[in-house]
């Protein structure tokens, strides 16, 4: 098992390996047409022989002797095996679609609930190409390229069987020298991925890198037209072109020299063949027709061999997606339920944060000491200058993240204790930029409570004061918001979130910046939705208007990572030379000249 601090470690020096008989909880299922497609794949391969070995009563007994007419079961039987081969490759490909859709699903939908069982700090280091092709992409490659091309090799090794009986039924003396050929001819395959596993872990990162670069664009839209950064963003495309293409030449020329070789070591055989071949015709020991049928089975064991360096791309980047979907699936999540954990209840009657550290980047502390009491229905605000650990103590609570050192417990009950589940039922947030879902308004404010009645939702809407809003679109809670609420203002985004909340009743609510990004006459709309949330709830509050937390319990000044002052507004006030006084007065100063 690995942990998600060495995840992209682990990836790139592929220290894991996977057995393969992993697959089969996905295989199990559609076992039964897995196998059917492989065993089709029986016949399909073994009727190559078929036109080689009718070839040589054909022509020792047309072509050399001319005792009899042409046999006209010879022809027709030709046709008629060709045709059954035909209509079993059909069977076979549709086999191996079904088998491998249905395989590719299961494996993308554990990937995807794995996904969601992953701590927010893996979201903070990868990019979204990184993910999608990660979590998506690599079912795909594992799987389809994976059943096709066993598909195809399992034809081929049949079909080589097949061919081989058919060259030693002619002579087993030219037989010996094809088998020694091709025996040749594989040796170099052995070498082949070690050759090639550097360039394709680099060509994977490259690839998804190009997904993150179209979300980039598609999101940043308006950023990059009113910057002016179409040249810059080309330019960064461009690049990352140039990069997969250097790669794709690279595997190129890593894989590709091995068709052409082959074609050498199989053009040695044949020559081999038809130069012993006329001695052992001119000598009595094989006839003319032997001599034809072997040839012909030659060239058609041959053929495939020359083409292999083609296959064997697919299949490496098959096992190789393979590989990195276990790991994934095998890693161990940091931020996960202990094995006893307890159910935590809706009641609760403190929050204490005590001796609390953090870091992001080890020895990079963020949080140093962090000591705070909070009582069941208090608001706490947390104030100070921008990236001084406001945000970072209350996405502690929800276990955004979890602690380096100290505690943080509810009812003397440390949060690691209680199920995840349990823990964030009991929280509500509402943040500065809050993320809606493709779908309608409804959608979105049932997020809350899938079971909420129409009553609730209604209450909900009236409470976050969405409903004269509401009531003037033509589709009502019905109405489409695009992707991320795009159709959406800003305070009308905020106030659907807070409906959310409403619907969700959690106990404690955390408002993170809530209305830093609106205007006065939204913000204040927004204030009174969160004045009505906030009723008989334990509330942590960061604000950078500090006019909007006066009324607080009490207020934590937080200054690089430390709690410097803590107390209510007058208390605060009442500090000479203190940081909370400053930053007010501050505040209270640019208001007036704003006025003014």
């Amino acid at each position: 098992m690995i942990s998600y601090d060495n995840f992209i470690n682990t990836i790139k020096n592929n220290r894991v390996y996977i057995n393969y008989s992993r697959m089969w909880p996905y295989v199990k299922p559609v076992w039964f047409r897995a196998l059917c497609s492989m065993l089709i794949c029986i016949p399909i391969g073994s009727l190559d022989a078929v036109i080689a070995l009718a070839l040589k009563p054909y022509m020792d007994l047309v072509m050399v002797e001319k005792s009899i007419a042409s046999p006209w079961y010879i022809p027709l039987g030709i046709v008629a095996f060709t045709s059954i081969q035909g209509g079993l490759k059909y069977l076979s490909a549709y086999l191996s679609t079904w088998v491998g859709g249905k395989i590719t699903n299961g494996l993308k939908f554990d990937m995807f609930k794995k996904l969601l069982t992953l701590p927010t700090s893996f979201f903070d280091k990868q990019n979204s190409g990184d993910i999608v092709f990660q979590f998506n992409n690599q079912a795909d490659l594992a799987c389809n390229g994976l059943l096709d091309n066993l598909s195809v090799f399992t034809q081929r090794i049949f079909s080589s069987i097949s061919l081989v009986c058919v060259l030693f039924y002619n002579s087993w003396q030219l037989a010996l020298i094809a088998v020694v050929v091709l025996g040749c001819a594989f040796a170099p395959v052995a070498k082949l991925q070690k050759r090639i596993k550097g360039v394709m872990e680099k060509t994977v990162f490259a690839d998804a890198s190009i997904i993150t670069e179209y979300n980039e664009v598609f999101n940043g839209n308006k950023t990059i037209t009113s910057y002016n950064l179409q040249r810059n963003e080309t330019n960064k495309f461009f690049t990352i072109l140039q990069n997969i293409f250097t790669l794709r030449i690279k595997m190129v020329q890593k894989t590709q020299w091995l068709s052409p070789m082959m074609h050498v070591i199989v053009s040695v055989g044949i020559a081999a063949a038809i130069g012993y071949g006329s001695h052992l015709i001119m000598s009595g020991q094989i006839t003319s027709g032997n001599f034809v049928s072997f040839i012909t089975a030659l060239i058609l064991l041959y053929t495939p061999v020359k083409n292999l360096g083609n296959n064997l791309n697919a299949v490496q980047f098959s096992f190789f997606s393979i590989e990195r979907i276990f790991e994934v699936l095998d890693s161990v999540p940091e931020i996960r339920d202990k094995e006893n954990a307890v159910v935590m209840g809706r009641e609760h009657t403190n929050i204490e944060f005590k001796d609390v550290w953090f870091e992001y980047v080890e020895n990079v502390p963020v949080l140093k000491n962090i000591n705070l009491q909070i009582k069941q229905g208090e608001t706490i605000a947390l104030v100070g200058n921008s990236g001084g650990g406001k945000t970072t103590i209350v996405n502690l609570l929800p276990r955004f993240y979890d602690i380096k050192s100290g505690s943080i417990s509810i009812d003397g009950i440390d949060i690691r204790d209680y199920t995840l589940e349990s823990l964030r039922q009991n929280i509500a947030v509402v943040f500065q930029d809050n993320f809606l879902f493709s779908g309608t308004i409804r959608d979105n404010i049932l997020l809350g409570n899938e079971n909420a009645t129409e009553e609730q939702i209604n209450q909900a809407v009236k409470m976050a004061y969405l409903d004269e809003f509401i009531a003037s679109l033509q589709e009502g809670l019905n109405t489409q918001i695009g992707e991320r609420g795009i159709l959406l203002s800003g305070g009308q985004k905020q106030r659907v979130a807070i409906a959310r909340a409403f619907l969700k009743d959690a106990p404690i609510i955390i408002l993170d910046e809530a209305t830093s990004a609106l205007d006065n006459k939204a913000e204040a709309i927004v204030q009174k939705a969160i004045d009505n949330l906030m009723q008989d709830k334990t509330v942590f509050v960061i604000a950078h208007r500090l006019s909007t937390v006066r009324n607080a319990d009490k207020i934590a000044v937080i200054n690089e990572g430390q709690l410097v002052e803590l107390g209510n507004h007058d208390e605060l006030m009442s500090i000479e030379n203190g940081q909370y006084k400053a930053l007010y007065d501050m505040q209270f100063k640019k208001q007036e000249i704003s006025i003014k």
